[in-house]
């Protein structure tokens, strides 16, 4: 019995592109390319005619831009998107807006000599998307809060891959200007990291920006691990101090989520961890490591995941210890912050 096939409708304005995209992926036998649309008034017709799983969907179109097309789809019908895009420096900071729009994947237009490896990233992208739970990204508003006046007491480590630009912005938008020191790793090239802290930064109330080597983690700041050649860790015992380590990638990542997690062991009775969606195990020996250290280790439940791979595996391992929704998430992460360490059950 043959498996059933993943219907594609192709958006761009460019006839040239959509016969690219349609030959490439067509080539794969998980794949059939139901229709192609070049603005977003026949991208809205194809939708409705042929209901397609996924969407590519160029960023700059006629008319109406994809970014805004994509806000509205994921309105009123939200379906699987992964966005098509150039990647210039005003592409990369597009590109960050539609992921945290609720877009699955971006990828970048072919260019000269990387076309294959372009369209084979293309594929595996939409075949990650067509199982992907995709939800209206308007049900719950940011909400930002004030200055809290709380003491936290931990350190807050987040992780995240495929789905988590939204999360990250959702548990941000819950943390006050005095919220506890926070470290993010998310999985995504330098370029659309820079661009997701500059993002972040006026629209939340704490301070956002990419991570430094050896600078002290404060209260009222997040730092982004920037990626690139970098890995993001915790340094040992003491004041706690970000670090960038040169290294290759860790469970197939740079930067890795496991490598940060690992790196807090020294500091796991104050530390809460979070692991958030994402495809594949990046992050779940770290999150058990440090559970087993005495840390509170947080999975996003499966219901709000994008995509429930990170967190599953870790839960399989035993290293999440609660299991809490998106929309609660923010909230969980700053009452466990304000908890005291839990040095003595786990003393000696």
């Amino acid at each position: 019995m043959s498996l059933k096939k993943i219907r594609v409708l192709i958006v761009d304005d460019s006839a040239t592109m959509r016969k690219l995209i349609r030959t490439a992926i067509s080539a794969d036998p998980r794949i059939d390319v139901v229709a192609e649309a070049s603005d977003a008034r026949e991208a809205r017709d194809a939708v409705n005619l042929h209901a397609p799983d996924v969407m590519t969907l160029d960023i700059e179109m006629p008319n109406m831009s994809g970014l805004e097309f994509l806000e509205r789809l994921m309105r009123h019908r939200p379906m699987p998107v992964v966005m098509i895009s150039t990647l210039t420096r005003q592409g990369s900071a597009a590109a960050v807006e539609a992921l945290a729009l609720g877009a699955v994947e971006c990828i970048e237009k072919p260019r000269y000599g990387n076309a294959q490896d372009t369209f084979e990233k293309l594929i595996e992208a939409i075949c990650v998307a067509a199982n992907a739970r995709v939800k209206d990204a308007a049900v719950t508003p940011h909400v930002a809060r004030v200055q809290s006046g709380q003491t936290y007491q931990k350190i807050c480590l987040i992780g995240g891959s495929t789905g988590a630009v939204d999360a990250i912005e959702r548990i941000l938008s819950r943390f006050p200007a005095d919220c506890p020191p926070t470290m993010i790793t998310q999985h995504m090239p330098a370029p659309f990291l820079a661009s997701f802290a500059a993002r972040l930064d006026p629209i939340v109330k704490p301070h956002v920006t990419l991570a430094e080597n050896g600078r002290p983690l404060r209260a009222g700041e997040v730092v982004l691990a920037p990626g690139g050649d970098f890995h993001l860790e915790l340094g040992p015992e003491g004041t706690p101090v970000t670090r960038l380590l040169q290294s290759p990638p860790v469970s197939g990542h740079r930067p890795s989520v496991d490598v940060m997690f690992r790196s807090a062991l020294s500091h796991a009775p104050r530390v809460v961890a979070a692991i958030l969606t994402g495809m594949g195990r990046d992050g779940a020996d770290g999150l058990t490591a440090l559970r087993d250290a005495g840390a509170v280790t947080l999975g996003q439940s499966k219901d709000s995941c994008v995509v429930f791979g990170m967190p599953r595996v870790a839960g399989e391992m035993g290293g999440v210890s609660e299991w809490v929704d998106l929309e609660d998430m923010g909230d969980r992460i700053l009452a466990l912050a304000a908890t005291a360490p839990r040095s003595a059950a786990h003393g000696g």
